[in-house]
């Protein structure tokens, strides 16, 4: 890992992705891209204030920049997590705003919010007011029934008068009812156009564009009209997406080699987590897609899949994996 960790910077951004981007799959992606903005999963107040925080805020060194999502829906509480951010040494706290499953409306916290823009301003001010952190919002289009633009406008204007100047925005509506969180990922349609406009008529304020960006020349594409681009499911499912990505994205020379050459730098952090007790199984799960579309791809998920969950399976099982993929010349 580098020394010292690169200025955050937003232009490409990795989505928080609840199961997803823990500490393994954060560490992953460093290794593959210094400058990318990485995000954790999204962690609750209420897990903090009265659950185990070092378990959902600790990370490794060299994951900066890092950005800690919490979700709740009490400035206190919110302030009182910033806060614990800022100590635990993260680069950003940003509030999800944009989560809509049933779980999450239940508990008072993400889609659910944009129905109610005072409230989520009187958070951000207190996030703010106790952080020198940048706070930063992750949202929707809308919700609902909502049409049209104008209710995004409505909604970012009171969270930029309470001193918000980054906004995160995936390009979907969300439908609090009807659908699953999965399908809200999908069925409602992408309206780049829309956050665009917010771009247009805020000018001072940073936009990120969030939803359906697969490709690092679609995301070059997007940083023509906005600031910044966040992928999710694409990133995570073929992590070696981000490998051009210091280059193209940020004109940093920083290269990470070859697939190859990241496991091989992985095995010292394996065999640390292992001879704690941490199953193989836990990293190697965010490893699947490392050979996402190469020779040997299928070899290595397979070997990976069918001993990385043996007991004391540990780095000699992504030694062996890796024997099995041509490396490049």
């Amino acid at each position: 890992m580098p020394p010292e960790a690169p200025p955050l910077s937003r232009r490409l951004c990795v989505a928080p992705m609840l199961d997803w981007t823990d500490r393994y799959f954060r560490y992953l992606a460093r290794l593959i891209s210094r400058r990318t903005l990485l995000y954790t999963e999204m962690v609750t107040t209420g897990a903090l204030i009265h659950g185990d925080p070092a378990r959902h805020l600790d990370f490794f060194p060299g994951e900066h920049p890092l950005a800690l999502q919490l979700g709740g829906s009490d400035p206190e509480e919110l302030a009182r997590c910033a806060r614990m951010a800022e100590a635990w040494g993260y680069d950003e706290v940003n509030l999800n705003l944009g989560c809509p499953s049933d779980r999450v409306q239940s508990g008072r916290f993400g889609a659910c919010l944009m129905a109610e823009p005072a409230l989520v301003a009187e958070c951000i001010a207190a996030m703010i007011e106790a952080t020198s952190l940048p706070v930063t919002a992750k949202h929707r289009i809308g919700i609902d029934h909502q049409k049209g633009y104008d209710p995004l406008r409505r909604f970012v204007e009171p969270l930029a008068q309470a001193g918000c100047r980054t906004f995160i925005v995936h390009a979907r509506k969300a439908w609090l009812q009807g659908l699953s969180p999965k399908e809200n990922r999908e069925v409602p349609p992408l309206r780049y156009e829309r956050v665009h406009r917010l771009k247009a008529d805020f000018p001072h304020l940073e936009i990120v564009i969030n939803g359906g960006i697969l490709t690092l020349d679609q995301a070059l594409e997007q940083l023509e009209r906005v600031d910044g681009v966040m992928m999710g499911r694409a990133v995570y499912h073929a992590p070696w997406l981000l490998a051009e990505a210091d280059r193209r994205i940020f004109g940093d020379d920083f290269h990470p080699g070859s697939p190859h050459r990241v496991v091989r730098r992985m095995l010292p952090l394996v065999e640390q987590e292992c001879s704690r007790g941490v199953p193989l199984k836990r990293i190697t799960r965010h490893l699947l897609g490392l050979f996402h579309g190469r020779p040997g791809a299928k070899r290595w998920r397979r070997y990976l899949s069918e001993h990385a969950h043996l007991p004391d399976a540990g780095p000699e099982v992504l030694v062996a994996a890796l024997s099995l993929v041509p490396e490049d010349d």
